[in-house]
């Protein structure tokens, strides 16, 4: 799946949200250490996606320089992240019942092998992701359900071993902007 916008900024903050609004979040103080650390920056003010970034004939969004690097970020409202992070939330808390423990762990475990690229990481919790979402019967859209249960894992996976939260973190916000990044953008605009 092509990406629109080159920046994983939205994923981010839609992660982070989900995971600061989620009930049985035993790892609070970590996940502000992600804020501090300016891994997590959130948008200053609010614009509209397409404001300032228009499509080009092909296909693919303008940007800008910034310090002689081309920069993807159009800002989407805080607030509407934070609705959307909160109703996923609602979501994960159902999800969560129905990932077993075996799951999580053995993910955990890939996490905790420092041999392992981030692209084999990413690679590892797509399939855990996607055996999730054929092995849980739901009536939603399989793109929004495969963006719940990664975050779900992720919160998981940072419950059970919080000295991880950096790297999983990164790694599902990495699965998110290749694999669902579009359906971020059209979810975030409706």
């Amino acid at each position: 799946m092509e990406q629109i916008n080159g920046s994983v900024q939205m994923e981010r903050v839609l992660l982070y949200t989900f995971l600061e609004v989620s009930s049985d979040c035993k790892f609070r103080e970590q996940l502000h250490s992600l804020q501090s650390q300016g891994i997590v920056s959130f948008p200053k003010g609010s614009y509209s996606y397409d404001d300032e970034v228009e499509l080009q004939t092909d296909g693919n969004r303008s940007g800008h320089l910034q310090n002689g690097e081309l920069v993807f970020d159009p800002e989407v409202n805080e607030e509407v992240i934070r609705i959307i992070a909160a109703q996923l939330a609602e979501i994960g808390d159902q999800f969560d019942k129905e990932i077993k423990a075996r799951v999580v762990n053995d993910l955990a475990q890939h996490f905790l092998n420092e041999n392992l690229s981030g692209e084999e990481i990413t690679q590892r919790m797509s399939e855990a992701v996607e055996g999730l979402a054929r092995a849980i019967p739901s009536d939603m859209e399989q793109e929004k359900a495969m963006l719940v249960l990664a975050m779900v894992l992720t919160k998981k996976i940072a419950n059970t071993m919080p000295s991880l939260l950096q790297r999983v973190f990164s790694t599902t916000v990495n699965y998110i902007s290749q694999q669902l990044h579009n359906y971020i953008v059209r979810m975030l605009r409706e």
